[in-house]
């Protein structure tokens, strides 16, 4: 009889570990591109992620609980995100969002009132949209620098080196037009001056009318506010009509799947700016950690690209936040602490968050394919 009840208690105790051990579990949801011509993205945002978490989960989580992150294809589509997002808050009841791609797709969460019904908080975002940057909204914290200080570091780079004609191609959509703005505003503001622009619609590669308008107007320089598809469609047809402008794509274009769709002899000589370190980079202490940790837990199918760099950085950011907030964390208790990231050292990247500033990052940098298809500084 006692040996039945020594029993019961034992399987009783196990039961409620193991109950414990999964009410425990912190959830972190994010919705991206995974198929269409984003899906690169998207699966590099989840993989940098999920690098960091694996890491985490190794030691033990944080206060004991691991994180099970747990990801939806929108495929770049605004409304697929809000509807992927309120069955997500249903079924899986993450603490945070992580990681989604796009401009108008972050957006249309906001104008939906998404995030402010749930209280739950949206970080590392796949946007630097100065009109994001602007709402600084109590559920949203963005761990890159904006578009306007991308688009700043070029103008300012390429005018002080003789450039003054520029040229624009820029997706037809919230991203695009609000990048254009800062563009016009920002060329004139150095001295230069816009003599063509160019548009193509959002999901698609179709900037051949582009290509015409912005080759007929000789520009010395182009800046590509565009996605990665869309950027090597670009390149390879002005190269082809004989455009010999400078090219600079920002961030959002990775330069490693623009040449493997163009080739490295088209390529060469594009310049992009990146806002994290070179992936690398041997001198820089997160991108050592991050290079450590590729070795060890070996994702697949993915890079180690500045895009994987920067889905870490968010999640490592989230996870200081998660150990600042305690043990049995809320999405309250969450999003208070990111607020108290001050100047908090990512490993030679600095976050800087507060009550009045949800934009936490300021790095830019300039990168161009060399004729091997490789990134210089």
């Amino acid at each position: 009889m006692k040996l039945i009840c020594v029993l019961r208690l034992t399987v009783t105790a196990v039961l409620l570990s193991l109950a414990q051990a999964s009410a425990a579990a912190i959830v972190i949801g994010q919705i991206a591109a995974f198929s269409g011509p984003l899906a690169p993205t998207g699966t590099h945002m989840r993989a940098g992620a999920q690098l960091y978490f694996d890491a985490v989960n190794a030691e033990g989580g944080i206060h004991g609980a691991r994180i099970r992150l747990v990801s939806l294809d929108d495929g770049y589509k605004s409304e697929e995100t809000v509807r992927l997002a309120r069955e997500m808050l249903k079924e899986s009841q993450p603490l945070a969002f992580i990681g989604f791609v796009g401009t108008g797709n972050v957006e249309a969460m906001l104008d939906q009132k998404i995030l402010s019904e749930a209280g739950i908080p949206l970080i590392a975002i796949r946007s630097g949209a100065e009109a994001l940057v602007r709402r600084n909204d109590p559920h949203l914290f963005m761990t890159r620098a904006s578009y306007a200080e991308e688009i700043e570091k070029i103008t300012g780079q390429y005018v002080s080196t003789g450039y003054n004609r520029f040229a624009i191609l820029y997706q037809d959509d919230a991203f695009g037009q609000g990048a254009l703005l800062s563009a016009e505003q920002l060329i004139r503001k150095a001295g230069g001056t816009l003599v063509a622009k160019g548009s193509y619609a959002k999901n698609t590669t179709d900037v051949g009318g582009a290509v015409k308008a912005i080759a007929a107007a000789k520009p010395q320089a182009v800046i590509l506010i565009a996605n990665t598809a869309a950027t090597a469609e670009f390149l390879k047809q002005s190269r082809a009509a004989g455009n010999l402008a400078q090219y600079v794509a920002l961030s959002v274009t990775d330069a490693g799947q623009v040449v493997q769709r163009i080739g490295a002899d088209k390529a060469q000589g594009l310049a992009l700016t990146q806002v994290v370190p070179d992936p690398n980079s041997h001198t820089v202490a997160l991108i050592r950690e991050i290079q450590g940790n590729f070795a060890k837990f070996k994702p697949q199918e993915v890079t180690l690209n500045h895009t994987f760099v920067e889905g870490y950085l968010g999640a490592k950011v989230l996870g200081e936040a998660l150990r600042r907030a305690g043990p049995n964390p809320t999405r309250k208790k969450l999003r208070d602490a990111l607020e108290t990231l001050r100047n908090y050292d990512a490993g030679g990247v600095f976050i800087n968050f507060s009550p009045q500033q949800h934009a936490g990052s300021r790095f830019v940098d300039i990168t161009i394919l060399n004729r091997a298809g490789k990134l210089l500084r």
